[in-house]
């Protein structure tokens, strides 16, 4: 019997896959718990519309995330830090800082996840930190920290 999985099933497969097991199987695990649906022509056709939604959406999640990236490497950031004799600073910018800087500044809400800071920056002058928007989207951010 052709089945379309609901779920993962460990040693079966993925979730969207058509596969074939024993009718035994089918009707006695995978039916029962809901794990998967028989492949009639119409659970076919419902699939293939969902799978075709489902790339739709993300298309255009990456176009969204394409002209965001766009808009952020065109603005710049100005922040300021606190500095001693000498030219030390005192403390450092974190993601944290910046994201709630975008927000202030650009009008972007974006995530302190996102923001790619190997360390925290704790010198003066312009500095490029990328932003990762999507899995396939980085965008460069132009940070200046300024004297406070």
């Amino acid at each position: 019997m052709k089945v379309i999985l609901l779920e993962d099933v460990k040693a079966l497969g993925k979730k969207g896959e058509i596969v074939n097991v024993n009718d035994g199987y089918a009707r006695n695990f995978i039916l029962p718990k809901k794990l998967g649906l028989e492949a009639t022509s119409k659970n076919l056709n419902d699939l293939k519309l969902k799978k075709a939604n489902e790339e739709k959406v993300a298309q255009e999640q990456l176009e969204e995330a394409q002209a965001l990236g766009k808009k952020i490497e065109a603005g710049k950031l100005e922040l300021s830090i606190k500095v001693g004799e000498g030219g030390r600073t005192f403390g450092s910018v974190s993601s944290k800082e910046i994201a709630i800087a975008v927000k202030e500044q650009m009008g972007y809400d974006i995530d302190k996840k996102k923001i790619q800071l190997k360390d925290a920056i704790k010198a003066l002058g312009t500095h490029t930190v990328p932003v990762k928007l999507h899995a396939k989207v980085t965008a460069e951010l132009k940070v200046i920290v300024t004297e406070a």
